[in-house]
């Protein structure tokens, strides 16, 4: 017949209770050795007797050590999960900071929009307006500074070509000369100055407003040259 099971509770006998409590210490003991050979475990054991006798069982021969061991670790996953609640609350205050940021930053371009503004009083409209008024005036003043710049330069593009086509007049003039004595034939180059000269001309008039005509033949620009020298 097997043992019948027993009720876990306190045993008021004091000798079967004292008879009991060096059974399983006895077993305990046993199974706390077994367990660090069988698992090549550190394993540290304290029993005190109802009389405040101690037993005790290290596999390593030093229980000292063994709960040196313990309040580290409990120590050190203390401070691991103090440390990441710590940077769990920073990250969250940092969201709520930059959602805020956002939504500040949303309205505000909702208002420049001329949108949202039946939240705004008085005093919010006006600083409002007043920042409007501010960028307008510092984007009118970007775009004169940007047509002063550009109309420099067509300026100076139009000295150049004025520079340019009083040399093409002096260089057909001069072929004309030689024409005239018979050293230079009347031919390609000349029909290649005169056409360069003509698209300058035409450059120079589109640049001051001037209607554009047609380009005037040999026997005109010859006549033209004449009358100006």
């Amino acid at each position: 017949m097997g043992r019948g099971k027993i009720e876990i509770k306190r045993i008021e006998n004091n000798t079967n209770r004292q008879v009991t409590f060096c059974k399983r210490r006895n077993g305990l003991l046993k199974k706390a050795y077994e367990l660090s050979v069988l698992c090549d475990a550190e394993v540290a054991l304290i029993v005190f007797s109802s009389r405040g006798r101690v037993y005790e069982y290290a596999n390593n021969n030093s229980i000292k050590s063994t709960i040196d061991r313990y309040r580290k670790a409990t120590t050190d996953a203390s401070n691991s999960c103090s440390t990441q609640e710590i940077n769990a609350q920073f990250y969250q205050q940092e969201s709520k900071k930059l959602r805020q940021q956002i939504q500040m930053i949303q309205n505000s371009n909702r208002h420049l929009m001329g949108e949202g503004l039946s939240s705004l009083n008085v005093k919010e409209l006006k600083q409002l307006e007043n920042r409007l008024e501010r960028g307008i005036s510092r984007i009118r003043s970007k775009k004169h500074e940007m047509i002063l710049a550009e109309t420099d330069t067509l300026q100076k593009r139009e000295i150049q070509l004025e520079q340019e086509n009083a040399c093409l007049r002096a260089k057909i003039a001069e072929n004309e000369r030689l024409q005239q004595l018979s050293i230079v034939p009347p031919g390609q180059e000349y029909n290649e100055m005169q056409a360069y000269l003509a698209r300058n001309l035409l450059q120079l008039n589109m640049m001051e407003g001037v209607p554009v005509f047609q380009v005037p033949d040999k026997k005109s620009l010859q006549l033209g040259l004449d009358l100006v020298g």
